[in-house]
């Protein structure tokens, strides 16, 4: 049967084939957008409480893992060139090796310009004293003259301002001499602290110079500092308690510790201080139930050795017994 254009309807033919067409586009829309409701593992494991304290009081928090000695930040004293980098991230430092070097150069310049004038004042010295030594001699042979005719007024009034002279001189010239030594020993000074050494024994955490930058002294802010270094055995954890906690927590007590997303690696981690002060919580979770409004008390323990379980830096959760808990 032939289809004739001529009958045929928008409203009754046309329209209603329209309405079907977008329905069934409509419902395959919403077919293809539902979510994925199949059951799946989560990407991590959730935070759990040990099973000495599931059943107890007991008071939770964030940590975060650092060096026992603290992060160490190291600058330089004076702006400069980097001629020299001697350590890596990793590496274990003995107390006063070399780290990194800054050219020193101009102050070697000074140096040797200050050890120049050190001779020179020490042959003026010389000459100095040899003058001072005639001088008195014969001022004293004048004055040892018996017949008072054979020498006159004028020359012994000569001879004692001579020797006067050669004693200033010697004075100016030993002066001369003491600010040529100091001046080397600044730049002994100088020299030194262009050369960066550890200030304690421990680990290379992080180096963030190169050879052959010119680095300038560290200001505040956000200035980065060149390396970061810290004692890592043992290492330590600071753990945030939100202020309304704080008065729960039995202080003291140790702390059931395990790395984030991996509750079922748990340790025991010894007391080792409270911070006296109570500071804005700046270790964040990115949970969505956290509050950032809050203050926090730090409290700082010890993990045992765990053969690379934890790293500095890493965030971990904690869990303590509270006040009143069985121990």
């Amino acid at each position: 049967m032939a289809l004739d254009l001529k009958n045929l309807s928008f409203s009754r033919q046309i329209l209603p084939l329209i309405a079907i067409v977008g329905l069934l586009a409509a419902v395959a829309f919403i077919l293809a957008g539902l979510p994925d409701r199949e059951l799946s593992e989560p990407g991590r494991e959730p935070p759990r409480a040990p099973e000495q304290l599931a059943a107890e009081a007991r008071v939770a928090g964030s940590g975060v893992v650092e060096p026992s000695s603290e992060t160490i930040q190291i600058g330089s004293a004076l702006s400069g060139l980097i001629t020299g980098l001697y350590v890596q991230p990793g590496d274990r430092v003995g107390e006063g090796d070399l780290l990194f070097t800054v050219d020193d150069r101009a102050v070697r310049a000074q140096l040797r310009e200050a050890e120049a004038a050190i001779a020179e004042a020490r042959a003026a010295i010389a000459e100095a004293e040899s003058a001072r030594n005639t001088a008195a001699s014969q001022l004293a042979l004048y004055r040892n003259v018996e017949d008072p005719a054979a020498v006159s007024r004028a020359e012994v009034i000569r001879a004692e301002g001579e020797a006067t002279a050669a004693g200033e001189r010697l004075r100016l010239a030993r002066a001369r001499l003491d600010a040529a030594q100091a001046r080397a020993g600044s730049a002994r000074t100088e020299i030194a602290r262009l050369k960066v050494r550890a200030p304690i024994a421990g680990e290379i955490l992080a180096v963030n110079i190169r050879k052959g930058e010119y680095v300038s002294t560290m200001g505040g802010g956000g200035a980065q500092p060149f390396i970061e270094m810290g004692q890592t055995s043992p290492l330590h954890v600071r753990i945030d308690i939100d202020e309304e906690q704080a008065p729960r927590l039995a202080l003291g007590a140790p702390a059931t510790v395990s790395p984030r997303g991996a509750s079922d690696k748990q340790v025991e981690a010894l007391f080792v201080r409270a911070e006296p002060l109570v500071v804005p919580k700046r270790s964040l979770t990115n949970s969505a139930a956290e509050r950032v409004d809050v203050r926090v008390l730090q409290v700082i323990y010890q993990l045992p050795e765990t053969n690379g379980l934890f790293r500095v830096g890493q965030q971990v959760d904690a869990y303590i017994a509270a006040e009143g808990a069985d121990q």
